[in-house]
């Protein structure tokens, strides 16, 4: 009698916080929606919006018009696209080819070589020398000197790395047997069975690019190369372009460039859903 009550106890007990969870869920659901719900109404109506209006009363899509055609804001868009695909590929070259020489053991120096590169995720060497480096390469206002800090991301080669070594130590005892070479067993085995870390990494590098803000205020100062989460900044700074004749709304404009920003990734994100929950979890446990 006793073993059924506590059944029951406990029965009750996980639907009580199954229910409590899906109430705090949808919860935090309606207060990630309906602000993004709210912008893009206010994207929609060529005029100032108070309240909490989830509906345009109107359909005019004049600020995305604006927005893909205009060079102003344009350029910056195509920048954007571009120095996010260039920083992911070559973050991920970067990562996968530094990951599979740290799991070498048999190399010299790799152990050393291991040290300084986490030696590197503690300290750096600051911002006025960091700016110099990049004065001395000649990289300043060049787009390489946004792109190529975000592709040597030591976290995201610890993270590959990490994976790498989880991978069963028999499928490279197997290629060697078959007179597979290093280079080749890195091409014909891992890579393919790394496609969980490569979306998971990708994920990574795509975000922390598209959303860069930082290396454009330190190493850029001519106008026509800001990416279009600077002139995001200037929008809402109130440094508004000149709209060459055409009537559109300030705020509606400002909307309308936070929906072309935040949709990119929207979009993407269920795609690689499925490798980034594999992803995220590996190298956690060895066998």
């Amino acid at each position: 009698m006793s073993t059924k009550f506590s059944f029951q106890k406990g029965y009750r007990a996980r639907a009580v916080f199954v229910i409590l969870n899906t109430i705090f869920f949808i919860f935090m659901m309606i207060c990630m929606i309906v602000p993004i719900i709210k912008i893009l109404s206010d994207s929609l109506m060529n005029h100032t919006v108070y309240g909490m209006q989830l509906v345009p009363d109107e359909f005019n899509p004049i600020a995305y018009s604006y927005i893909f055609t205009r060079d102003s804001l344009r350029r910056p868009l195509v920048i954007s696209i571009y120095t996010t695909l260039m920083t992911t590929i070559l973050g991920l070259l970067i990562s996968t080819i530094g990951a599979y020489i740290l799991i070498q053991r048999e190399m010299p120096g790799v152990k050393i070589f291991g040290y300084m590169l986490m030696f590197t995720m503690i300290f750096n060497g600051g911002l006025i020398p960091t700016f110099l480096v990049m004065k001395k390469m000649g990289l300043l206002n060049k787009l390489w000197a946004v792109i190529l800090p975000m592709a040597l991301n030591v976290s995201n080669l610890v993270l590959m790395r990490s994976f790498f070594e989880g991978l069963p130590t028999s499928l490279f005892e197997a290629a060697e047997i078959d007179g597979c070479t290093p280079i080749g067993t890195f091409i014909k085995i891992v890579l393919p069975l790394s496609k969980a870390a490569l979306a998971s990494i990708g994920l990574f590098f795509a975000v922390a690019a598209w959303s860069e803000y930082f290396h454009y205020v330190m190493y850029i100062s001519d106008t026509s190369k800001y990416n279009f989460q600077y002139k995001l900044r200037d929008l809402f700074a109130d440094k508004q372009e000149a709209m060459e004749g055409i009537q559109i709304n300030l705020k509606t404009l400002q909307s309308a460039a936070i929906i072309v920003s935040i949709v990119p990734f929207m979009f993407i994100y269920p795609f690689c859903q499925k490798y980034f929950m594999t992803g995220i979890t590996m190298g956690a446990v060895k066998e």
